[in-house]
């Protein structure tokens, strides 16, 4: 099978976190890991065996480095990822706890990817061989530099007939492009967008449509099958050119227990994935973009078996969860062998 060339392009991210299920309150010891969610799709695609690039602006410090030589250790080419500015963008993250939720809290203003701007990334040379490029809503959010760079690497892309691949990751508290209204900003994104992903929530947002509710407690409950059909033709016809896009559903029965389930629409024909439960949750952050890199990995797979795309991208998302830190960790066989198994 052919390594076709993919292109991922966001920020990396440095995680913290207090051992265990203390609170950030707690404790004097962080642990640290790095994610961001295009690192997380090209890290999962790598671990799958694909040939792909990822892009990024990192300080030109050790901290910095060090997220070069993570991706790098785990099969990524970081041959193109930029160095300046002052400052690796940070997250902390509390796991959830019995009733307690998980809690997130952001630090990226003056990163050195928010001061990204055009022109600064070779992106003909980057994309020339490309098959597949992927940005999220993430990638616009955090600056206008940032988003201006993000709209230039898409008109290039565009202009090259590359397949442009998207994840909603709409995050409210994350927006920082002042002066854009966020759904306007990612629905000029989406003009340029062939594939999508998002969760129901995010799906929501974006099309302003109440979803149907997914309130799964085992694999026996029934999905509104007609009513999301009707939700998608009507998506459908406000961003026309997607042909194919994906939506992933959880369900929190506790903090450790979660149900997962997605749906496919391609070209019209709505295709619905069983429901995995999961009683032993380890880490849920980097599940959504675990979807996303089972996908494009899977239509390499299964290049004319839209449902067993579906259900393989399900299977990764699922072993997501079993894995700590952003990163999915699980290799094609250790998929193969859920999908085999479960779904």
């Amino acid at each position: 099978m052919e390594r076709q060339k993919i292109v991922t392009f966001g920020e990396l991210l440095l995680r913290f976190s207090k051992p265990g299920q203390l609170r950030l309150t707690q404790g004097d010891i962080f642990t640290s890991k790095y994610g961001g969610s295009e690192a997380n799709v090209a890290v999962s695609l790598a671990i799958q065996g694909d040939n792909v690039t990822y892009i990024t602006r990192l300080p030109d410090t050790p901290v910095g480095h060090a997220g070069t030589m993570n991706l790098a250790q785990l099969g990524v080419d970081t041959s193109q990822i930029l160095y300046g500015g002052q400052r690796i963008g940070t997250y902390y993250f509390e796991p959830p706890a019995g009733m307690r939720a998980a809690k997130v809290f952001y630090d990226r203003t003056n990163s050195a990817y928010s001061d990204l701007k055009p022109g600064m990334i070779p992106w003909r040379k980057i994309l020339k061989d490309c098959t597949y490029f992927h940005v999220s809503g993430i990638t616009a959010a955090i600056s206008q530099q940032a988003a201006d760079a993000t709209f230039e690497a898409l008109d290039i892309a565009d202009e090259l007939g590359i397949t442009i691949c998207f994840d909603i990751n709409y995050r409210k508290n994350l927006w920082r492009y002042e002066g854009a209204a966020p759904r306007e900003t990612l629905s000029r994104m989406l003009a340029h967008c062939d594939m999508m992903f998002g969760d129901a929530i995010e799906f929501e947002w974006l099309s302003q449509h109440p979803q149907p509710p997914f309130t799964a407690t085992s694999s026996n409950f029934t999905m509104q099958m007609k009513e999301y059909g009707e939700w998608f033709d009507e998506l459908h016809k406000q961003f026309p050119r997607l042909k194919n896009w994906m939506m992933g559903m959880r369900n929190i029965v506790n903090s450790n227990h979660h149900t997962l389930t997605a749906l496919l629409w391609s070209e019209g024909e709505l295709l619905q994935a069983p429901i995995i439960n999961i009683p032993d949750v380890v880490d849920p952050v980097g599940v959504g973009d675990a979807f996303m890199g089972g996908w494009l990995h899977a239509i390499k797979l299964f290049p004319n078996d839209k449902k067993k795309q579906l259900n393989y991208s399900l299977a990764a998302a699922a072993l997501k969860n079993t894995i700590p830190g952003d990163f999915n960790l699980s290799t094609e066989d250790e998929i193969m062998t859920v999908l085999q198994e479960q779904l």
